[in-house]
Parts: C-alpha cells; structure tokens; sequence
C-alpha cells in the first residue's frame, strides 16, 4: 500500500512540475548576467561606494581652497548703574548686535594639499578596482550557479530514470511471484530498491530547488521564483597559452590592481610626511559689524555702529617637535617597504595559483573525456543487464550492482563538466578576462 502511494505521490509531482514549467519564465546564461549585474545586491553597494569616492575626489577636499565662516553674535542685558550722562544710579539696558564673516586659507602647506588630491585620485581609483572585482566575482558566481541547476537537473533526469527501472523491476517481480516464479525475498529486494531511488530522487529535488534560490539570490530575484534555463549543460573546449595568462593576469587582474594602487598610496604618504619639514604659509581675513542700543530708563535710546575688518598673514615652520615628524617620515618608508614586499609576495602567490589552476583545467579535461566514456560504457552494461534479468542470466543482486555503477558514473560525469566550467571561469577571472569573456 505504502508502495502505490509514494508511486502516485511521485505522479503527482511529475505532473506539477509540467505544469509548473510551462508557467515559468525562460533564462538563458546572458540573461542571468544581465539581472545579475543590473540588481545584485553586492554590485550596488559597490556602485554606491564609488559614487561616494568620486565625490571626495575633488579640491575642495584637498583643502585647496579657503573657508567662509558666517556668525553672528546677539546680546540683551538689563542693568543698574551710572547714567554715563547724569552720573546717577539708574536702570538700563543695552542690545547688542555683531554680525561677523571670516576667511581662513591655507596658502601653501608643504605640497600637502596637491599630494592630498592625487591620494583621493588613487583612492576613486581603488574603489573603481574594487567595484569590478565584486563585478567579475558576481559574474563567475551567476555562471557557476547557473550550471549548477543544469547539473542538478540532469541529475535528477538520471535519478527517474534509475527509479522509472526499479519500478519496472518490482512490478516485474510481483508478477512473477504471483505466478510462482518468484519468492517474496525477491519481491522485497525489489521494493526497498526502488524506494531507495525514489528517496533519492525526492532528495534530489531539493538539491534542484536549493541551486535555483541561490541564482535567485545573486540575480536578486524572488527567492521562489522559477526559470527554465535554455542553454545546454556542456562546455566548449578552450585552448588557453599559461604565458598569455600571466601577463594577462599582471595588467588585468583586480587583486593585484588594487596593491599597485595601494602601493602608490604609501609612496605618497611618505612625501606627505615630509611635508611637515616645509613651512606653511596661511592667510586670514574677517570684517566685523557691531550694532549697539543702549537706554537708561525715562531717556531716548542712544544707538551706535562699529565696524573693523583685517588681513593677516601667518608663517609657520616647525624647529623642533621632539623628532615626531622624523619618525614620521622613517614610518612611512618603512611602511612603503613593506608595501613592496606585500606586492611582491601576492604576485608570485598569483602566479602560483594560477599555474595551478591551469594545470587542474588540463587534467580536469582528461577526467571529463574518461568519464563520458565510462558513462557510455556502464549505460550500455546497464541496457544488456535489463535484458539479461529478465531471461534469468543474472540476479537481482548482480543487476542493482550494475544500477548503482551507472548512475555513479553518470553523475561523475555531470560532475566534471561542472567542475572543467568551474576551471574555465577561475582561470578568466584570475587572468582578468572573465568581463570580456562573458559581460
């Protein structure tokens, strides 16, 4: 009984998810990276971060130019004291009102203020690396989910199909035992075979279900959301030079762009410290206005204005500050060494990865051509099987061997396909290809 359930149950899902498909939206990989880069949640915080980059990068923020500052200053008193004309004790108030405006510049600070530009420079720069690395890490990542569904529901194609021949397999050897042919341990043999491959295929739908939330997810979409993905789940064959990759690999890639640009962060601030040894040289100005009343009771209020303004230049220049700013100069060359050394170290470890990453493509795409063979081979095994049960020529151990043979190469080969795509797509992004390759 339990058997017929779980047999319709699986029925009903088949026909679900016909229906299901045919109400679903197509996708193919190039319209994935388009969702994906247009509203990957990743990719608008970095387009969010370089606006902001842009915005500083200005001189303005340098400190190039002066400041204004506006202010006023209001005041009401009530006091007793001499009339200032009568000489008597006597109340009075006075108010006061003194607006002033003033003007702060820098004039020349050391050079302080061009190399404060050219690191806001570097630092839009940076930020403009670091939004294409979230790019290129976003694109193999969509690639990589995409195919993953691909597998997953090639694998749940071979899944039926392993369940479909258990399910045949135990109504056979039903018949049979209701003939005589055959005892209930065969009958049982069979049963827990296909419940077996029907647990694994019900497994294997969440693993289905799982992948396309995850593309959901990077493509910033409904996580419920379904597609049916219309490219094929194969990869072409790419010839790739290691040479070629290298020197691809040391202009283009974003990793290594980013400590170059780093590194010139610290070589400027080494000149930024020194330019504590310069002079400064600043300029300021304010032009002051005091309206004041004052009235003493029983008299006319006597009002005044007064005003003054000023211009001032300064000159400052360090003597002596207890060897801070020699320390601070040394620092920073110390710190550009180490800068140097962090570039050197990351370059040969990009190398390394690299070569290695090459290297695992090229055997990766023996290992696929091996298993298709073997796939080929254990398919065939398995047809002939079938018929062999079926005259008696093997047994129902020798033939569920056989089964699960097949259906571990079948999905070793899914497996490789999958994992020479995941090769392929490391080596572009490593290399700084992949936007080219796939944007």
């Amino acid at each position: 009984m339990q058997v017929k359930i779980l047999k319709y149950s699986l029925v009903a899902i088949s026909i679900l998810l016909i229906f299901r498909v045919n109400a679903q939206d197509s996708l193919s990989l190039v319209d994935a990276l388009k969702l994906g880069l247009e509203n990957n949640y990743q990719i608008q915080i970095t387009k969010s971060n370089l606006e902001i980059a842009k915005n500083n990068n200005s001189w303005g923020e340098a400190g190039l130019f002066p400041s204004l500052e506006l202010s006023t200053y209001q005041s009401n008193r009530h006091d007793e004291g001499p009339n200032q004309l009568t000489g008597q004790q006597q109340d009075y108030s006075t108010n006061i009102l003194a607006p002033s405006i003033s003007m702060n510049w820098l004039l020349f600070g050391g050079y302080a203020v061009q190399l404060s530009k050219k690191n806001l420079a570097l630092l839009e720069q940076n930020s403009e690396s670091s939004s294409a690395l979230v790019v290129e890490n976003t694109i193999q990542a969509i690639i990589l989910a995409y195919y993953k569904i691909l597998m997953e529901e090639e694998k749940l194609i071979i899944l039926n199909q392993i369940m479909t021949l258990s399910r045949d397999r135990f109504d056979y050897m039903q018949v049979k035992k209701n003939i005589g042919n055959a005892v209930t341990y065969d009958v049982l043999q069979a049963q827990n075979a296909y419940l077996s491959d029907s647990s694994a295929f019900l497994l294997q739908q969440m693993s289905l279900r799982t992948a396309n939330m995850n593309l959901n997810l990077l493509m910033a979409e409904n996580a419920d959301k379904k597609f049916v993905l219309t490219d094929r789940f194969s990869d072409e064959e790419t010839h790739f030079n290691l040479d070629d990759l290298k020197a691809n690999m040391l202009s283009n890639n974003k990793t290594l762009r980013n400590q170059y640009i780093n590194q010139q962060l610290l070589q400027n601030n080494v000149k930024l410290s020194q330019s504590g040894l310069y002079p400064s040289i600043g300029m300021s100005s304010a032009y002051d206005l005091s309206t004041s009343r004052l009235k003493y009771v029983g008299m006319d209020a006597i009002s005044g204005d007064a005003y003054d303004y000023y211009i001032n230049f300064s000159l400052n220049f360090n003597l002596f500050n207890g060897g801070k700013t020699r320390r601070a100069i040394a620092n920073a060359k110390i710190a550009e060494n180490i800068g140097n050394l962090q570039l050197e170290e990351l370059e040969q470890n990009m190398i390394i990865l690299l070569t290695t990453q090459y290297d695992l493509y090229s055997i990766r795409k023996q290992l696929l051509a091996v298993a298709k063979e073997n796939t080929k081979s254990t398919k065939l095994n398995l047809d002939i099987s079938e018929d062999k049960f079926k005259t008696g020529a093997i047994n129902s151990f020798n033939l569920r061997d056989i089964q699960l043979l097949y259906l571990n190469t079948a999905f070793r080969d899914l497996e490789s396909t999958y994992d020479l795509i995941q090769s392929k797509t490391e080596l572009l992004r490593i290399s700084g290809g992949i936007i080219s390759e796939f944007n």
